[in-house]
Formats: C-alpha cells, structure tokens, sequence
C-alpha cells in the first residue's frame, strides 16, 4: 500500500529510531577527575599536608636520632683520694676512649657530696689505698640512666684493677618516680597544654589577634590558664600520686612559667606565621625540645647536638629546675629559669607588637 503524496512525511526529529542515544553522549557540563581533585586538594591544603609530612618525618628523625644510642660524654667527674693516687686516677679517666668522663680531683667525700647536690658533678669516685673496695657517688635523681651509666662504666675500671665498687646513691630518684621520668612527663604535659591553649584561642578567634585589646585578652586568658594548669600539675604529680617529691609551691611557680612560655610563644609563632605557626611550635617543643630535655637519656648520655640545643628549649630548661626542686634543694636553677623567662618575655612582646601593628584603620569620614 503507497503513501499519498500530499501526506507529510515524519522528520528525523520525531522519528524516535532516527533520534540520538542521549544516554551514549557525554555530558560536557560533569566536571572531569582532575577538577574534582583541584576543588577536593586546595593548594593551602597541599602545603599543610606537605608540612604535616615533614613534622612526621622529623620527629622521627629527632627522637630516634637522640635515643637510639646513649654514650657517656664529658661527665663531670669527682676523684677524692690522696694527692698522688688523684692525680693519676684524673689523668687515667681523661685517657678513656671517646672521653666518657670530664674528671677533676675533690678535697673530700663531703665536698663531693656537696657538689653532686650543687649539680656541679654528676658522681664522684673515692679511693681508699688502704683498701680493696672503692666507693662511687651518683645521684639517680638527676637521670637513673645516667646514673646506671656511671656505675657501670666505673665498676668496670675497678674490676680491671682487681678493686670492687660499692654505689651510693646520694640523691635518690623517689618511689613513685621508679624510672626518674616524672619530672619528664610533667613538664612536657606542661607543654602540651602551652601550645593546644594558645592553638584554640587561634583557632576560636582567628590566628592573629585584630588588635592590641584582642592581643592583651588572649594572653591574659593565657595566663589564667597556665596558674591553674602549673597547679593541677604539682597536685596531681606531687600529693596525688606521689610521683614526685619537693615543694609543691614550687612546682606549681614552675609549671605555670612553663605553660605562658610555651603559650605565649606559640601564639607569637602564630603572629607571624598563621596557623602554620602552631606547626613551628610543635617543631620547636615536641620534635626539638622533647629528645633534647633529658628525660630518657640525661645530657651527659646524648648526641652533641641534642646535648647542645637541649637547656636552650622550655623542655629541657624544664626538666633540669623540675629535677633539682624535687631532688637537689633547689640548687642551680638560675640559668633554665632565665632561658624560661625570656621565652615568656619574647613570646608576650611579639605577640602584643604584631597585635598593635594590625590595628584596623579608623573608617570614619575624615573631619573638615
């Protein structure tokens, strides 16, 4: 049967077998992969993982680096004997292979004990001629590596002379402090609570404070902080558990310094750098400063370098005061005191300077 010629015939836009496959086309209006990762990956958000990488990767190097091996290096070293029988002991222990000891001869066992409490010595050797046993001084408060370190190394000399070693410790690490590491873990809490305190406040309000007003507030709000934290420190370590002994008011001085000067730094970093500033902070105090205090391994048993950076940091300047009001009557603590103070001083002064510099400008129209 034909089809009249005056009948219309269908256009290929409604024949539906004529019409194309919408569902085989590609939509040009989806976004490719590679939009998808520019808009998912920001560069911001690549420079912070790229830094947070690099953290990883220090702190490893750092920790590992600092503890990995312990060798004894240029103790200061007490040698009480008659004049004749000093002098050769000082000059055989400043013959030792890799100079483990920095030896020097001590009038007598009190002067020794007093220098070792002084933090002048870190142990003494007295000799008695008259004898076959020998008498080591060490204070396990001051490191119970350091001190395991020194008897080990000096009752090997002994054996070798065909003498003996009794050890007396004369400025014992506590009961509760079994490893001599609480001083350690508190100061680095102490630390901890710097740095997360100043990194809210960023965080809350923004990394730069808008102004000097916001600039004094945050480091009041600091500093309100750290009197509370440096007191739940001392209590907990101290009466709590009786993790550590010595003054308690202390202590609490102690922690507190050590909170506003690591807050108060943070939040200078912060002035400066952004929120990148918190990871400087973080390089500063846990990468840098932790495997440098002499918690695990005391100075005398680290690298040079850590040994070195070490009292220049609030975690080791830290540790040192921690140690000495808990086991050496508070004896030399002038110098990490002053290193803390100046991080507190430094830290507060940029802070309220960058604060200053950033004043919003006066928008009201200007007088005729």
């Amino acid at each position: 049967m034909t089809q009249p010629a005056d009948s219309p015939r269908p256009s290929p836009a409604s024949d539906p077998a004529s019409a194309p496959d919408s569902t085989s086309a590609p939509d040009s209006s989806s976004p490719s992969l590679l939009d998808e990762l520019r808009d998912g990956v920001t560069p911001r958000a690549t420079l912070l993982v790229v830094g947070v990488l690099a953290l990883q990767l220090l702190f490893i190097a750092s920790y590992v680096g600092a503890l990995h091996h312990p060798k004894l290096r240029d103790v200061p070293f007490g040698v009480v004997a008659p004049r004749a029988a000093a002098e050769q002991t000082v000059t055989r222990l400043e013959r030792l292979p890799g100079q483990p000891l920095d030896p020097r001869t001590v009038a007598d066992a009190a002067a020794a004990r007093e220098q070792i409490l002084d933090r002048e010595i870190d142990g003494a050797l007295l000799i008695d001629p008259a004898r076959t046993t020998d008498t080591l001084l060490v204070a396990s408060g001051g490191g119970r590596s350091l001190a395991g370190a020194l008897a080990a190394l000096v009752g090997t000399l002994e054996q070798s002379e065909g003498r003996t070693l009794r050890t007396v410790d004369v400025a014992p690490a506590g009961l509760g402090d079994a490893n001599g590491l609480t001083s350690f873990y508190l100061v680095v809490g102490w630390c901890v609570g710097g740095y997360l305190c100043a990194s809210a406040l960023a965080m809350s309000a923004g990394a730069r404070p808008t102004n000097l007003r916001r600039g004094v507030i945050r480091l009041a709000a600091l500093a309100v902080f750290s009197v509370l934290g440096g007191l739940g420190g001392a209590v907990i370590a101290g009466p709590v558990l009786g993790a550590l002994p010595g003054s308690v008011a202390a202590l609490w001085g102690l922690g507190a310094l050590i909170v506003f000067a690591v807050g108060a730094a943070t939040l200078a970093l912060q002035c400066a750098f952004g929120i990148a500033g918190i990871g400087i902070a973080v390089l500063l105090v846990v990468v840098a400063g932790n495997p440098s205090a002499g918690g695990a391994l005391p100075p005398p048993l680290l690298p040079p370098f850590w040994a070195a950076i070490g009292p220049a940091l609030p975690p080791g300047a830290g540790v040192w005061v921690a140690r000495s009001i808990a086991y050496f009557e508070g004896n030399d603590i002038t110098v990490p005191l002053l290193v803390l103070s100046a991080w507190a001083t430094a830290g507060a002064a940029i802070t309220l300077v960058m604060a200053a510099l950033r004043r919003k400008p006066d928008r009201r129209p200007a007088e005729v």
